[in-house]
């Protein structure tokens, strides 16, 4: 059975993407996670918030099956690692990342479709199908970006690579999308197209489980519909955003009295009031 077949039906937990129980990530003797736990559903967007160190990036690598936890136990598509073979359960988690190491000068249509590869590069003498070219023409078109207008990785605006790898994670049908801090470095316009592109796909993709990384309120999508904080590696608190996202909580998670305002769906955070 593989891992996209699990997601429908996997011990009677059709809805489970992702699970962490209980835990730690040790480097170097430094703690990084320390007792973790969180359960990500089909139809779940969950934004993953704390402050610089706080270990969210950790936690991405653990949920896209790319490290191991020192402790305790993470299931992705229903398989627990250590258990699978990651490389083809990588293939069912999109992960799109503001760190790309592209290398080639490669135009949108051929990024978008090293997603059906799993790789940074085209493969060499590597032909997609029919299919696959007609996926990442819609998946481009999708997001707003242009297959014919003759644009280069070199050329493109940051929105535009955002989107693009929006449109590259999505190639392989994924059942999870991983966000990490894909708005860094975007200006005020991109990044709110980023973020409608995020709704629109929310909407489109309904059965879609999407984690957002972030450390600025300002880049949560509307659609986001639960929250983990995270401090020092700790959770803070999980749950739905409305539970979690408050003033006492995020003031908590920051170290730092933060006064959150929720206006049209979207997040604002400012220093409270003494």
């Amino acid at each position: 059975m593989s891992p996209a077949t699990s997601v429908i039906d996997h011990d009677g937990r059709g809805d489970m993407l992702l699970r962490v129980d209980s835990v730690d990530f040790v480097r170097g003797g430094t703690t990084i996670l320390d007792d973790v736990s969180m359960t990500v559903r089909r139809g779940q967007r969950w934004a993953l918030i704390g402050p610089n160190g706080a270990g969210k990036s950790t936690l991405v690598s653990l949920l896209g099956a790319v490290a191991h936890p020192t402790r305790g136990t993470v299931e992705v598509l229903g398989y627990r690692l250590g258990r699978v073979d990651v490389r083809e359960l990588r293939a069912h988690v999109g992960l799109v990342t503001s760190r790309h190491d592209l290398r080639s000068d490669l135009d949108p249509f051929s990024v978008a479709l090293t997603g059906a590869t799993g790789t940074l590069e085209l493969v060499p003498r590597w032909q997609p199908a029919n299919a696959q070219v007609e996926r990442a023409r819609a998946l481009l078109t999708q997001f707003g970006v242009d297959p014919d207008r003759g644009l280069r990785w070199s050329t493109m605006s940051q929105g535009e690579r955002g989107r693009t790898l929006i449109a590259r994670a999505l190639m392989p049908d994924p059942a999870v999308l991983l966000l990490d801090e894909a708005t860094t470095g975007l200006d005020v316009a991109a990044r709110e197209q980023l973020l409608t592109t995020l709704d629109d796909l929310a909407a489109s993709h309904p059965a879609l489980g999407i984690v957002t990384v972030t450390h600025h309120f300002e880049e949560l999508p509307a659609s986001t519909t639960h929250a983990v904080l995270l401090r020092a590696g700790k959770v803070v608190a999980a749950g739905t955003a409305d539970d979690v996202l408050t003033t006492g909580l995020v003031s908590t998670a920051f170290a730092h009295p933060i006064q959150i305002a929720r206006t049209n769906g979207r997040w604002t955070a400012r220093a409270a009031s003494a």
